[in-house]
């Protein structure tokens, strides 16, 4: 089914303009966020973490592996470590469109879309409103037509997927919307697809990296942990970056691989790519850890359940899985901010 649907800026009825209020855009600083009032705002201009237009360059150094030495033995554990990684793809089944967007929905029961910007604008907005009401706001690439996959991670329902141009400054012009009915065939598929925001294929060095940490483990709490113990030990903050990150940063999962360092996004991408490509559902979530925007992540393990963020059991006890500031624990008072799952509050998942 290919429907083609004509979108008649002309008409006033037809034209959304919105603007951008100001202090609403929230760019991650040292802890990967100051408190931001207003990102789950449903303009195109506001900002939340997907919502981001110009690219910043990154000049880090590339730090060798150093804990692949042959010569040390590691015993297999019982788990099968290939990493699977699903593909999705713009198949054409059912497609919506007009000059400006096309919306491949044909894969809506995998839980993602592909949509793509056939327009002239320099900056374009996607929004996409699921049954919880929670609007998602993107950026649609501009240099050239390409497809870009896009999360329904708010279970079944109707979604709203908008599409607007900017007219100037903080103006903004509808000129693609289409509802979309989602029943997904499985829950977790949104949370092992990858997408805009956790993209990785099966050539990426992050998928091999997980796959050799899951070599040794027997179970997926296994795998849970030795990434977990992974991130902590090899990748640092970067305080630089998170200082001055720009508008249009998203993560690139091998760099922070090879640099070893990165904000809160960087940590969340790279370890959410490792889970998925090990099979493993990993919701990236993003939201407040006490009054920083901040982000970090939940699993879902077979006989047990989400594990809403948290890692490690202590065989009592549960705490947060969150790689950013478990490594940069410097002091028993940020420990017992991160045990406590109270000072984390969920705004966005991906």
């Amino acid at each position: 089914m290919i429907k083609k649907i004509s979108y008649n800026r002309s008409k006033k009825n037809n034209i959304l303009q919105i603007i951008l209020i100001a202090g609403f855009i929230a760019v991650f600083s040292c802890s990967c966020g100051s408190s931001d009032s207003g990102s789950n705002s449903s303009s195109p201009g506001a900002s939340n973490p997907s919502q981001k237009e110009v690219s910043m360059e990154k000049t880090k150094k590339v730090i060798p592996e150093d804990d692949e030495d042959p010569s040390i033995p590691r015993e297999k554990g019982s788990r099968d470590n290939t990493p699977v990684c699903l593909v999705p793809v713009a198949s054409g089944e059912t497609v919506f469109g007009n000059e400006f967007a096309t919306l491949d929905a044909s894969h809506v029961s995998d839980g993602y879309v592909v949509i793509k910007y056939t327009g002239a604008s320099p900056k374009v907005k996607l929004q996409i409103t699921g049954p919880t009401s929670i609007t998602y706001t993107y950026s649609l690439s501009t240099n050239a037509p390409i497809d870009e996959v896009f999360p329904l991670q708010c279970g079944n329902g109707e979604y709203t997927i908008n599409v607007f141009e900017n007219i100037e400054g903080t103006k903004y012009s509808l000129v693609f919307t289409q509802p979309v009915e989602v029943t997904l065939t499985d829950e977790f598929s949104p949370f092992l697809y990858p997408n805009q925001y956790v993209n990785f294929t099966a050539s990426n060095k992050a998928v091999e990296k997980g796959s050799y940490l899951a070599y040794v483990c027997n179970n997926d709490l296994d795998v849970v942990s030795e990434v977990y113990n992974y991130m902590i030990t090899h990748i640092t903050y970067d305080h630089e970056e998170a200082q001055s990150v720009q508008s249009g940063y998203i993560p690139d999962v091998d760099e922070v691989l090879a640099t070893r360092t990165g904000i809160c996004l960087d940590y969340a991408a790279l370890m959410t790519t490792m889970l998925r490509s090990q099979r493993i559902p990993t919701r990236m979530e993003i939201g407040y850890a006490g009054t920083a925007y901040h982000a970090w992540l939940s699993t879902y393990i077979t006989d047990i359940g989400w594990v809403n963020g948290m890692i490690e059991f202590d065989g009592k006890d549960w705490s947060l899985m969150d790689p950013t500031f478990a490594s940069n624990l410097q002091d028993e008072a940020l420990k017992d901010f991160i045990g406590d799952g109270s000072n984390y509050s969920v705004k966005y998942i991906y």
